[in-house]
């Protein structure tokens, strides 16, 4: 499968020097890519000689690795490499031994994690190189995203980009000196060897050490300085109009007005984008930026839905395509796009009415509920791209998704009665999802030729078009079709299946609460929201510690299906408390359970205790003593595949102060925007998760109050009219009348509401004043959407 060998190029979108943020530019939390055959450094590093070639099988015996409980590091068990897990035993041994630390990042369904792995670390002598000559350590990015944030931000600054697998080189004090990403084993044309790399450096650090250690010292003076993200003499935020204009600006310079998105290949998802531009629509809906904002979001979910990076078999989104026309993917499948998703999808129900959308966002959470969920109601990471095409076969990448017109055709022989020419149920799907007899996937989109003669199911024509061309009816074709996907979904149960990485992030698990909780909420399934409910169980029966209050980041899949935790457990960081507030917050509005807004108000001065920086103003993105000896203590300033830790928190300030009146956060949301005001004006489009919570702190938020009994039909009917529509700066109260309840406790002004003549009854009230009463849904949906 095609990977980039250098970071994506920069497009006509390009404001400043600064990209669009699909990818990893930043160094950001999202994983955009996982290669980039880039090497950083704070001193030349020379290229060097062929050694020799990988050697045979390594000896089966396990390394310390064994010991650990993540997928990734237990993949590298195995290896014939002396590896330690990242901690203090690692470091002591660096100081003792006055070693360099080399540094390997990546995770477990990282495809060229994989090669680097099968080509380098399974190799001998490479081993021996990095058992005698380095103390060798491996990180599973997910577990530790500090660790990856600092170094990551060091390869990214002294390079052309930075992607995974990740290999840094520190000093013992952990200060790093040179890093790049992938590696092929040996000197190619214009690539440097990993061999060459080790015995450069190994040369370098007895040559040169006293250099090594000053210029690692000078380039971490210079990337301290760089991070510092504060708000300085500055009192306020910028102007959310400014900010908010010159953001839609960048996105419409960079839109691909035939394909959508906003990039040149490879092209991500990128949620945070199009939830931008919807509220952008909503605030801008009478003028043409405001409809052209609509358009585009509407188009690129559209286009993405149709193309090869949804799987039209078994559902859910892969996670970027390799090309701008959204065919051919990167087959890995992560939960926090099927999270973000479901959400977008839902909202561009709420926003077009079109079942279409809401169709896609259950077809994302009914492959969620199959294929990443744990049986206790959390949900697992990611699905690899790579499996074997038959078992016992070398695993090839996307070889679980394709398929050949002889393979379909074998599946799908039935005719098909009324066409106007001889037809088979497998040619109709063939032609709509574009199947060729020599396979749909360009070479160039092939290197290795693994894919010759496959098909990537993509929608080439409507359900109309196809329906005109052999002359049925439309919904004959559509059960056509669906009955031939089902049969190709069944056929491919019988596959070896990818690798499954049944780690539990607290911050993923978040994401995906919100996505069940809103898209539940919005097409009015309680089935969906028990899902998040069950979530939202999980996370507190299984990575919440009672005593302290603070959420743990992990949890596995132990022997039958119990739940595992490394020990010492793993801690939060900042997007575990951010994005599991923010579930909480959307279950609680969607269920009205104020169980839920409890734990989020106590997670959240947990949040603020660990976090924030009461000098500078926002959250760093782990805890102080947590990242002792690092380098760096960053605040992620990048909404990218994931949006920023301190993004959501500003949302979520904003909302907790709607659902408490308690005037501390509000406070805090403004410190933290003023904080990454410099950032927002420098490149908005970096942060449009940001620049829409300044828009909500400016325009402030609605407080939706139904007075009624939470059981009650006619409170049901008030509550799905509100979800139904499109509000994002909303929170969405249930007074249900008694004095004693959490929310009355916290906004005194409830007692004041009252039920016209016993029925329940709706408020809008914005800046300490309400609406007048209503109690019919139409009149309230005038309302909320005039």
């Amino acid at each position: 499968m095609s990977h980039l060998s250098s970071p994506p190029k920069k497009h006509k979108g390009e404001h400043k020097g600064h990209s669009l943020p699909h990818g990893s530019e930043r160094g950001s939390s999202s994983r955009d890519k996982d290669r980039s055959a880039t090497v950083s450094s704070s001193v030349p590093m020379p290229a060097g000689g062929k050694g020799s070639h990988p050697s045979s099988t390594p000896q089966r015996v396990p390394n310390r690795l064994i010991h650990e409980k993540s997928p990734y590091l237990l993949q590298h068990a195995y290896n014939p490499v002396d590896w330690y897990p990242w901690g203090q035993e690692a470091f002591d041994k660096a100081r003792k031994e006055n070693k360099p630390i080399f540094l390997s990042v990546g995770y477990s369904t990282c495809h060229w994690c994989h090669m680097m792995e099968e080509e380098s670390f399974q190799n001998e002598e490479i081993g021996r190189l990095l058992s005698e000559d380095f103390v060798s350590v491996k990180v599973d990015r997910e577990e530790r995203p500090d660790v990856d944030k600092v170094y990551m931000t060091f390869v990214q600054a002294t390079s052309s980009g930075g992607g995974w697998p990740m290999n840094v080189w520190l000093t013992p004090n952990l200060q790093p000196f040179v890093g790049g990403t992938y590696f092929p084993p040996e000197d190619g044309l214009t690539r440097v060897g990993f061999r060459t790399v080790l015995l450069r450096i190994r040369e370098q650090w007895k040559q040169n050490k006293n250099t090594l250690l000053e210029n690692s010292q000078r380039v971490t003076t210079a990337l301290l300085a760089r991070s510092e993200i504060s708000m300085g003499d500055r009192q306020l935020p910028p102007s959310a109009a400014t900010m908010n204009n010159r953001c839609f600006q960048q996105l419409d310079e960079g839109y691909d007005e035939e394909y959508g998105g906003f990039a040149e290949a490879p092209k991500f998802p990128t949620p945070v984008i199009l939830s931008f531009l919807f509220s952008y629509w909503l605030s801008h809906r009478l003028t043409q930026d405001g409809s052209r904002a609509q358009q585009m979001a509407l188009h690129t979910l559209k286009m993405m839905a149709n193309g090869g990076i949804r799987d039209h078999v078994g559902q859910g989104f892969h996670r970027y395509s390799t090309d701008c026309q959204w065919h051919v993917p990167h087959f890995e499948k992560m939960l926090y796009d099927q999270a973000q998703l479901a959400v977008a999808y839902s909202q561009a129900f709420q926003i077009s009415g079109d079942e279409f959308y809401s169709d896609v966002a259950k077809g994302i959470l009914q492959y969620v509920a199959r294929s990443l969920s744990h049986r206790s109601g959390g949900f697992y990471s990611a699905e690899d791209a790579d499996s074997p095409p038959e078992r016992g076969m070398r695993p090839k990448e996307g070889a679980y998704y394709v398929w050949t017109v002889k393979e379909v055709q074998q599946l799908l022989p039935e005719p098909v009665l009324g066409a106007t020419e001889p037809l088979t149920s497998g040619q109709l799907l063939m032609k709509h999802y574009g199947l060729t007899e020599a396979g749909n996937i360009s070479p160039s989109q092939d290197p290795k030729g693994e894919l010759q003669g496959q098909n990537v199911l993509t929608v080439r024509y409507s359900l109309e078009l196809t329906a005109a061309r052999f002359g049925l009816d439309v919904e004959a074709v559509r059960t056509l079709l669906n009955t031939g996907l089902e049969k190709l979904f069944q056929a491919r149960k019988h596959r070896p299946k990818p690798h499954l990485d049944s780690k539990m992030l607290a911050a993923w698990n978040g994401l995906m609460v919100s996505g069940y909780a809103v898209t539940g909420a919005v097409l009015g399934q309680d089935r969906l929201i028990n899902y998040a409910t069950n979530g939202a169980k999980f996370l507190k029966r299984h990575m919440f510690d009672v005593a302290s209050g603070r959420l743990m980041r992990t949890c596995y899949t132990g022997s039958g299906g119990t739940v595992e935790h490394s020990n010492p457990p793993c801690w939060g960081f900042l997007e575990d408390y951010a994005f599991v507030v923010r579930g909480l917050l959307d279950l609680y509005e969607a269920s009205q359970e104020s169980a839920w807004l409890e734990w989020a108000l106590r997670l959240q001065d947990t949040q603020d205790r660990l976090f924030w920086d009461s000098q500078g103003g926002g959250y760093f993105c782990s805890e102080a003593e947590l990242g002792a000896g690092l380098p760096l203590r960053l605040k992620d300033d990048q909404d990218g595949a994931e949006p920023s830790a301190n993004s959501v928190s500003a949302h979520n300030l904003l909302r907790l102060h709607g659902f408490t009146g308690h005037k501390d956060w509000m406070d805090k949301c403004v410190c933290l925007l003023t904080a990454f005001s410099e950032r927002m004006r420098r490149v908005p489009v970096a942060l449009p998760e940001m620049v829409r919570a300044l828009s909500a702190q400016q325009q402030t938020l609605k407080q939706i109050v139904i007075c009624g009994d939470r059981q009650a039909k006619d409170t049901k009917a008030l509550v799905q009219c509100v979800h139904s529509v499109y509000i994002p700066n909303k929170v969405l109260i249930l007074a249900d009348g008694d004095p004693s309840s959490f929310l009355s406790r916290q906004l005194p002004f409830l007692s004041t509401l009252r039920r016209l003549e016993d029925q329940a009854t709706a408020y809008v009230c914005e800046n300490q004043a309400c609406s007048m009463p209503i109690t019919d849904p139409c009149e309230l949906r005038k309302l909320l959407h005039p």
